[in-house]
């Protein structure tokens, strides 16, 4: 899933995406308004996480102008207030839910879970492929009982694959999904993954749900698993 942060504050910015892509996320960053405005516009966003307090375009109103334009994505206002009045308005320009400056990174997190189980644009419930299944929202795996140990950057290779089972997605869909917007490096690095997911989903099972599509890409299939 991938996650946009408009937010003015570097060392809150850079917090923020390290925590956020160690559980997973791609974490897109954004430092003035406008430009946030601009790519939750441009982009499909799981969530996108917003400051009100932004040069350029303050968060209330990036907030207001992406729901007149019809973007639904699920938004977490931050706010260094902490009054009634500012949580209204938050909420009343669009944004679905709120935390006040200093927050816990844990809730944070955990808000956003909650975001993205509510019915979030690119919220998934538990997800089956013949006995493999994934549940994004707890980033747990397995095949039938058992359970399987991936680590945060494997479940999101194995969630952008899944999420279009049956097709053949390119490597640099996955890139683009996985990795964050400023990733230059090679493309290849998602057939280490993938090997490494043959490793953990398939060979131990006698199994051969991912395929390697020739000059195409990889398929998740159900009926190889």
């Amino acid at each position: 899933m991938r996650v946009l942060v408009v937010e003015d504050e570097e060392r809150l910015a850079a917090s923020l995406k390290r925590g956020l892509e160690a559980a997973g996320y791609a974490v897109d960053v954004a430092r003035d308004g406008r430009i946030g405005l601009w790519m939750a516009r441009e982009r499909a966003y799981s969530a996108v996480i917003l400051d009100i307090m932004l040069p350029g375009l303050n968060g209330y109103r990036v907030c207001a102008r992406l729901r007149t334009d019809g973007v639904d994505t699920p938004i977490l206002m931050l706010t260094a207030k902490n009054g009634e009045y500012d949580e209204a308005e938050a909420l009343d320009t669009g944004a679905d839910d709120y935390l006040a400056k200093p927050f816990s990174y844990v809730v944070l997190e955990a808000r956003l879970r909650a975001l993205l189980r509510r019915g979030g644009q690119r919220a998934r419930t538990r997800m089956r492929l013949g006995d493999l299944w994934l549940d994004p929202a707890s980033r747990t795996c397995g095949r039938g009982d058992h359970r399987i140990t991936l680590t945060a950057k494997e479940f999101a290779v194995l969630e952008c694959l899944a999420r279009r089972a049956g097709e053949v997605v390119p490597k640099l869909d996955v890139v683009d999904e996985v990795w964050d917007a400023s990733y230059d490096g090679d493309t290849n690095i998602v057939e280490v993954y993938v090997s490494t997911l043959r490793r953990k989903i398939d060979a131990p099972f006698q199994r051969r749900a991912i395929e390697t599509v020739r000059g195409g890409g990889y398929r998740l299939v159900a009926d190889g698993g």
